[in-house]
């Protein structure tokens, strides 16, 4: 049963086919996030801090850390990613003790990660192209990790998942030609986005069978690249991650945690109550307001996904009696709760006996 081995310190992450999904969190990523990215180049963590402990808290097994920022003083990310990526790793190791994904797409930058990583963490990644497998590969093999292979080469991304099969397939045979054996191979098949190409789902769920049937190897995906450019990604992702998991996919990269309900919303939605002519009582507190009224919550906490992924995990029988499911679903502790240590309060101290 092919098993790839994640470990941090003091942490074992295990991606395989008899294995929970792995979730592997992709908050820490400063593409698409200008906000992110100012405060990196500013040395600034504090971003990185709070989504490092709310995708633990939401159920991330594995965090992906990309320090791929391209500063305003100096555009060169060989020069700049490097030092960005052993200050983030040593700060996310300090607080959380989930194992480590390496991603970047400068050679320097996943070096840097490896020598400052502990444990065994998972190298983010390598493609079919000729000068990137002389690249990565090496670093695989002297550092002796794990690493996710990505199905394009030279002429890109194919439509053809025959094409994409046939990358995948020659990273692993070229893996082997360092050394690597195929359980430390984690392929990405390419999910491609439903709303451009019809059959995306269909290909995908028909090559991850091949890949475990054919190669032995454990698969990955940006799981959120499916629903790309639709309405309600969320259902979309919801019914995407268990059919996935159902054709054999053994780990996502994508966010466990549904984003904090923000004030402007909740301000929108106060307003739209209102000229309803439906009064809010003023001590009604912001929590208890989006709870009454289906916006979610002003904390981070799981996503829709995480909830698909963990009925799928006890549906496969990866869970075990139902353990995770019913930790999931137990309700939050209240604040008297909380403050008691997790012990209800008791009125009127100890009962007698008559």
């Amino acid at each position: 049963m092919t098993r790839t081995i994640l470990e941090s310190k003091t942490k074992t992450a295990i991606i395989g086919f008899d294995q929970p999904f792995c979730v592997i969190g992709e908050r820490i990523n400063p593409t698409g996030r200008k906000k992110l990215a100012a405060e990196l180049e500013a040395g600034d963590f504090s971003t990185v801090e709070k989504d490092a402990l709310a995708q633990v808290a939401a159920g991330a097994t594995v965090l992906d850390i990309n320090a791929g920022v391209v500063y305003n003083s100096n555009p060169n990310p060989n020069e700049t990613e490097p030092p960005l990526m052993r200050k983030v790793i040593a700060m996310v190791q300090g607080l959380v003790d989930v194992p480590l994904c390496i991603d970047s797409s400068v050679p320097g930058a996943l070096e840097a990660g490896l020598e400052v990583a502990e444990g065994r963490p998972l190298l983010n990644s390598v493609t079919g192209e000729e000068d990137r497998l002389e690249l990565v590969l090496p670093l695989v093999k002297k550092y002796n990790v794990p690493v996710v292979a990505i199905s394009n080469d030279d002429t890109g991304i194919s439509e053809d998942p025959d094409v994409r099969f046939a990358v995948a397939k020659k990273i692993v045979e070229r893996a082997a030609d360092f050394g690597i054996p195929a359980h430390d191979i984690v392929v990405d098949p390419l999910v491609m986005p439903i709303g451009a190409m019809a059959t995306a789902g269909l290909q995908v769920f028909a090559l991850v069978r091949r890949l475990r049937e054919e190669l032995g190897v454990n698969t990955t995906c940006g799981a959120s690249n499916v629903s790309f450019g639709l309405p309600n990604r969320h259902g979309i992702n919801n019914a995407f991650l268990p059919m996935a998991m159902g054709a054999g996919m053994t780990s996502a990269i994508m966010n466990p945690v549904a984003l904090p309900v923000t004030q402007t919303k909740i301000e929108a939605k106060k307003a739209e109550l209102a000229s309803a002519g439906v009064l809010v009582p003023e001590e009604m507190d912001d929590e208890t307001f989006v709870t009454l009224f289906g916006l979610g919550s002003t904390k981070p906490r799981p996503g829709a996904e995480m909830e698909a992924i963990r009925a799928a995990n006890l549906l496969t029988n990866n869970d075990p009696h139902g353990g995770e499911w019913i930790r999931f679903n137990k309700p939050p502790a209240s604040a008297s709760e909380e403050a008691t240590g997790g012990r209800r309060s008791r009125s009127g101290g100890r009962r007698r006996r008559a």
